[in-house]
């Protein structure tokens, strides 16, 4: 039987036919401003134009929405203060055929005016839906202040509209910043961002289809996070199309002097022309292996693709698992290790946030503790237990640390994490949302007593919940009733281990995996650290210098890097043995490396080696090799060294990077405190814009180093 519409019958129709059970509202997110609970958003279309001569990006955005009430007064979306709105406007919309007799449905439009007092940029073309009627009324709307990153935009709909009565929204924005010589933009969505590229609900618990066309000048390659793409040369227009329901966050587009490699039969690498062949060269053929070792754990990949696109350093994060297309810093290219677990921790995220979304960013562990624990089982299928236990060793070891840092009372420790109103979800990804929600996930794994048991369980959680938002009941529940003796011995309320305990307690998980099979190579670490903790020095230093670590994996070193940090400051007799033994070996390694090196240098007052700080700082544009050095250096006496090296530096870096490192600066000085505090504080470099959106960086939350390095971030 054909579908029908659902306010109104096939002409001749006898009786309407059983409509399903409503579709029960989204989850409430004190982040969003939207309306979102009284409505069910069906499709999003943009029309984009990258206009680089004017340092622009022009749209327009029809959102295909139903109100799940009678008569709503107003719709409110997520928006924000760089979106300059023009224009709205109500017009009927085409209906589908099965309701062709009955009224059709509606729609209204949104246009975005550029700055200043001058009129808007015409729209880019942007196709009619069939049937379209091109009449239309006027529809008053207002944004109002919601929080620091982002509005509410509030549109009075027409009284006449119904419930279950489709209809749609326009929104015109015409800035965006370029940042290199030749045109190149990215968005970042997560967690709260995209409400700065279009109006929308801006909440992992709505989720929709898309589809985008993109017009752009001639050598400029535009991708999107969709499953299909085409492209119409002699009109200079890029279409996507995304099939599956994803929230807004994952919307992305990339456009720039982009080449295409492919590196296996359903993957690619775009990069700069410069970067190319090291990224394929890096990922040839590893990239299939991991998407088919998951398939087998976890079921058919349903996103068709899987291509990765490096950034230029100014990405905000290490790597964001965007549908389809995995957006990844180049930074990360240096450094092999790292570049495997990131892209595999993306490939894993296809599946847990992508296919099944928390709802709420409260529950952000359901996303990245279950990607965490697929991304471990994917690596232990391809590389073996004992590089899976080096890693989780690794990353337990900066849980510590970071819990160090905040305390064990902290409430971002939990698991279910109370976000209050007005902050920045994205302030809220630290490593306890990875790893202990992987630890969680572990334990529901070992309860089982059978990994593979547990990956059926997954398999099976995915299929069911797949394009769908989600909270912690939904696993749980699940996880009983697919594991009925489990249910029946009341794992869930076991004395210290009660899930609820797991899900609202602070402080470290309460168990931890058994690393015994990565011993091989995490005992060398310990045994190393434990020399240079020794006495008498002379003699350990012997011992200790005997070891080649050059032939150790990449996070063997960190973590002997990482123990070092954590003792610091030392002796200063241990740190000159330390520089003798190891800085120029340090020095030829990947940044990783290098980095934690530095740290040690600056942590200590190690004058002698300041001038490999220096060089390194003078050759690193991203904020995650940045960042942690620059508020090391400023929490001791090298702050004078540190405005000396930023001043020379500056042009370089990002304006958001920038104005991150100018608030570090300019912690702790008043005014006149030290040489050029003033001009920190305020801002050195002018072409900074404190009110910049979030588009194209993300959230800056200041402060952010510790996460930065000791998590590593991949959203």
């Amino acid at each position: 039987m054909a579908a029908q519409c659902c306010c109104c019958k096939a002409p001749g129709a006898q009786a309407a036919p059983a409509r399903p059970p409503p579709e029960p509202p989204p989850a409430l997110d004190v982040a969003s401003a939207s309306s979102a609970q009284l409505f069910r958003l069906r499709h999003l279309q943009l029309g984009l134009e990258l206009r680089p001569e004017a340092r622009e990006l022009a749209g327009c955005l029809v959102l295909e929405l139903c109100a799940l009430r009678p008569a709503p007064r107003a719709l409110v979306l997520d928006a924000h203060p760089a979106l300059r709105l023009h224009s709205a406007a109500f017009r009927r919309a085409p209906a589908p055929a099965a309701a062709a007799a009955a009224e059709p449905p509606c729609a209204f439009a949104f246009a975005a005016a550029g700055p200043g007092p001058a009129p808007p940029p015409p729209l880019p073309a942007f196709p009619e839906a069939p049937g379209a009627e091109p009449d239309c009324c006027p529809l008053a709307f207002r944004v109002d202040p919601f929080t620091d990153y982002g509005s509410s935009l509030t549109v009075t709909l027409p009284p006449e509209l119904q419930a279950h009565q489709p209809f749609q929204i326009w929104w015109l924005d015409p800035e965006l910043t370029y940042g290199n010589a030749k045109p190149f933009v990215f968005t970042q969505g997560h967690s709260v961002c995209n409400r700065s590229f279009f109006p929308c609900f801006d909440t992992p618990a709505v989720k929709c289809t898309y589809s985008a066309v993109v017009k752009a000048p001639s050598g400029v390659q535009v991708l999107m996070s969709a499953t299909q793409s085409t492209y119409v040369e002699e009109e200079g227009v890029y279409r996507f199309h995304m099939e599956h329901p994803v929230p807004a966050y994952l919307v992305a587009l990339v456009a720039g002097d982009l080449q295409p490699a492919d590196i296996g039969p359903r993957s690619r690498v775009w990069a700069e022309p410069c970067l190319l062949p090291t990224a394929t060269s890096k990922l040839s053929g590893a990239v299939e292996q991991w998407l088919s070792a998951a398939e087998r754990l976890y079921g058919p990949y349903m996103w068709g693709r899987y291509d990765i696109v490096f950034l230029p350093p100014s990405f905000p994060i290490v790597a964001m698992e965007n549908p389809c297309l995995t957006f990844i810093i180049s930074s990360i290219l240096e450094s092999d290790e790292f570049l495997v677990i990131d892209v595999i921790h993306e490939v894993a995220h296809s599946w847990f946030g992508n296919a099944v979304t928390n709802a709420t960013w409260e529950e952000m562990w359901l996303s990245e503790g279950l990607a965490t624990y697929a991304q471990r089982r994917i690596t232990t299928e391809t590389y073996g237990a004992a590089f899976t236990c080096l890693d989780t060793a690794f990353r337990l070891d900066a849980l510590h640390r970071q819990m160090k840092l905040l305390g064990e009372d902290s409430p971002v420790s939990k698991l279910q994490v109370k976000l209050e109103p007005g902050v920045n979800p994205s302030h809220l990804m630290n490593l306890f949302t990875y790893e202990k929600g992987y630890c969680f996930v572990y334990y529901l794994s070992q309860l089982c007593g059978d990994p593979q048991r547990f990956d059926d369980f997954l398999r099976a959680y995915v299929e069911k919940y797949k394009f769908t938002s989600v909270v912690a009941l939904d696993l749980l529940d699940s996880f009983l009733s697919f594991f009925p003796e489990l249910k029946e011995q009341s794992v869930d309320c076991r004395a210290g281990l009660e899930f609820e305990r797991w899900l609202n307690a602070t402080g470290p998980p309460l168990a931890e995996p058994d690393l015994s099979q990565g011993s091989s190579l995490t005992r060398p670490v310990e045994a190393l650290f434990q020399l240079w903790t020794a006495e008498p020095l002379d003699q350990a230093a012997a011992s200790a210098s005997a070891i080649d670590i050059s032939k150790w994996r990449t996070f063997q070193t960190a973590l002997f890097l990482d123990r070092l940090l954590d003792g610091s400051p030392l002796p200063q007799e241990v740190v000159v043995r330390l520089s003798k033994c190891y800085s120029s070996l340090l020095d030829s390694m990947n940044a990783e490396i290098r980095i934690r090196w530095l740290q040690i240098v600056v942590r200590n007052d190690y004058y002698p080696d300041l001038h490999r700080v220096r060089r390194f700082l003078e050759s690193q544009m991203s904020r995650m090799y940045t960042i942690p050095l620059y508020e090391d250096l400023c929490t001791g006496a090298l702050k004078s060294f540190a405005l000396e090296v930023f001043y020379q530096t500056q042009g370089r870096l990002h304006p958001n990077l920038r104005r991150t490192i100018q608030q570090i600066l300019s912690q702790g000085l008043g005014p006149g405190a030290e040489p050029g505090a003033e001009q920190v504080a305020a801002g050195a470099d002018s072409e900074v814009d404190p009110d910049a959106p979030a588009l194209l960086l993300g959230d800056e939350a200041p402060g952010g180093a510790i996460s930065l390095r000791d998590v590593n971030v991949s959203a």
